[in-house]
């Protein structure tokens, strides 16, 4: 069976299956492979060191499926600010349809970019408000990041069961649903509740296609939906990450109210990540996982996760909840 919702008409794909953008795994290999599956690949922007080498990295994902993919621009709030207009620019160029953003207000300027090149735009957010201003601001589409979610569910501390259709109340444009996804339960689920598709991130880190350390992928299925640690709670920057001896010792230093970031800085830093990530070596840092960890039981390629996800979502509407039909 094939969903169509806003999402799959809007964004030209068989699924309504985004693959988040991820620093450091959203390269060809995997973004390729959800499109080739009939999802929506996603291209990290700022994984790649300049706008030329994304440039590259666009051109290579191209040689690797004729379907849509898209590229993520994250802007951080940081003191060595990357060129994020030249990284655009670079988008712009290569002839990409579809970009996912998210990050600081400083973003709405590469938005004005984006729409001027008639790209549809496709903004992460954590609250509700932050999505109606998105919407008023032009963006095309909201993804709406429940507190389940890997990296930074914001401060609020809202769960998607409640966030979603919150957002459904007031969003009129399509909506993907992220945060604690990874099968076909939760894609009827995100439909469900007034969502027109979902995002997934961890859970497409746990696929053969990522490039991820076979040990890091293990640690996604041995995890439980326990298997997270909260950091940076009190420097109001909340992160949810894998839970590991790192990120509990990273709780324990910030749970003194005098710790700054600087005392975890080389725990968490990204170079820091990135090893843990290539070498398999948990003990070098942390890495991004969200509470769907509860759901991770095996390493599928791409297409058979997908398809496995359309499947049993197919099964529920059509076997599970027409039991219940009178």
């Amino acid at each position: 069976m094939a969903f169509k919702t806003r999402i799959t008409e809007l964004l030209g794909i068989e699924h309504p299956i985004v693959q988040g953008g991820m620093q450091r795994v959203g390269v060809a290999e995997l973004a390729s492979a959800v499109s080739n599956a009939g999802g929506l690949g996603i291209l990290t922007g700022l994984t790649q060191p300049t706008p030329e080498a994304l440039a590259a990295e666009i051109a290579r994902c191209r040689n690797m499926t004729n379907k849509p993919f898209g590229v993520n621009m994250t802007v951080f709030p940081t003191m060595n600010s990357p060129d994020y207009k030249a990284y655009a620019q670079a988008i712009i160029d290569s002839g990409i349809r579809i970009v996912e953003t998210a990050g600081t207000p400083a973003v709405a300027e590469l938005w004005d970019m984006f729409k001027a090149a008639d790209i549809i735009v496709m903004h992460k957010c954590t609250a509700v408000r932050h999505a109606v201003s998105a919407e008023k601001k032009g963006v095309d589409v909201i993804s709406i990041d429940g507190f389940e979610c890997a990296g930074h569910p914001g401060e609020d501390d809202i769960p998607g069961l409640i966030l979603i259709p919150a957002a459904a109340d007031q969003v009129t444009i399509p909506m993907i649903a992220s945060g604690g996804f990874g099968d076909g339960r939760g894609l009827v689920a995100a439909l469900a509740l007034g969502a027109d598709g979902i995002n997934m991130g961890t859970r497409f880190c746990a696929t053969q296609e990522a490039p991820i350390h076979p040990n890091v992928k293990q640690a996604y299925v041995d995890n439980d939906e326990r298997g997270t640690n909260l950091i940076f709670r009190s420097l109001k920057n909340t992160a949810r990450v894998g839970k590991s001896a790192v990120s509990d010792e990273v709780v324990r230093i910030l749970s003194n109210p005098e710790a700054t970031f600087g005392d975890v800085a080389a725990l968490v830093s990204g170079k820091a990540g990135g090893e843990v990530l290539e070498t398999g070596d948990l003990s070098r840092g942390v890495f991004w996982a969200s509470m769907v960890q509860g759901l991770i039981h095996d390493i599928p390629t791409v297409q058979e996760l997908v398809d496995r996800i359309v499947a049993e979502a197919d099964a529920i509407l059509n076997e599970r909840l027409r039991q219940f039909q009178r």
